[in-house]
């Protein structure tokens, strides 16, 4: 099971299942609606976003992306390794994240890694395949495998915003470590990932924040 993925079809019935499980998750969506389906487009460019998104927000991220597409247009791992560290500087791309997305185009480009065919993957094939890449941890992996793959069981715990976000509709206190985490969303299995997308929905309402459709 936790390599299937959701769709529309049936996203919104397994929100239901997991409102039945735990009245908590049952609380956002009558309170706030069901989550959207955060989906996001196959491809390089999309690990480009996620790599962005790496340890600061959203919106920083997505002010980095959009400069990069009015540089060069669509992102392809050829138009990104033509860019100067100058030029990726000014797209606001740090030190580190201009080696990491280097690596990740010389991958692609090299064809030892293929994101088309990775709807025909297992996760830990996928993981296995992206955390080769230097720069690409565990959280971007399932981010990836969340948000463009939909997989179903994935819990992110590398996440500041899911664990915050869990902790408090939870009721836990602020002291609660990871792995005590992990094992409440043990509960939640085998759609973890969407237990993920209802925590991550509250999250955003209640910090008032305006989320960008994603590219």
């Amino acid at each position: 099971m936790e390599d299937s993925s959701f769709s529309s079809t049936d996203f919104h019935t397994i929100c239901d299942k997991l409102a039945d499980l735990d009245d908590d998750l049952g609380k956002i969506i009558h309170e706030h609606g069901y989550p959207p389906l955060w989906s996001r487009q196959p491809g390089f460019a999309t690990l480009v976003h996620i790599i962005l998104e790496q340890q600061v927000s959203l919106a920083s991220a997505r002010a980095a992306l959009d400069k990069l597409v009015k540089q060069i247009g669509t992102v392809t791992p050829s138009k990104l390794l033509a860019l100067t560290d100058e030029e990726l500087k000014d797209c606001y791309f740090s030190r580190q994240k201009i080696v990491y997305t280097r690596a990740l185009a010389a991958h692609v480009l090299e064809g030892r890694l293929r994101p088309d065919a990775f709807d025909r993957l297992s996760n830990e094939e996928i993981r296995r395949e992206l955390t080769a890449v230097k720069g690409i941890g565990q959280w971007t992996v399932d981010v990836y495998l969340m948000m463009v793959l939909h997989r179903c069981d994935l819990f992110p715990l590398g996440d500041i915003a899911l664990i915050n976000s869990t902790k408090t509709v939870k009721n836990l206190p602020v002291t609660a470590s990871r792995e005590e985490i992990a094992l409440m969303a043990n509960n939640w299995q085998p759609y973890r990932t969407v237990a993920a997308f209802l925590l991550w929905h509250a999250y955003i309402i209640r910090r008032g924040m305006k989320v960008a459709p994603y590219p």
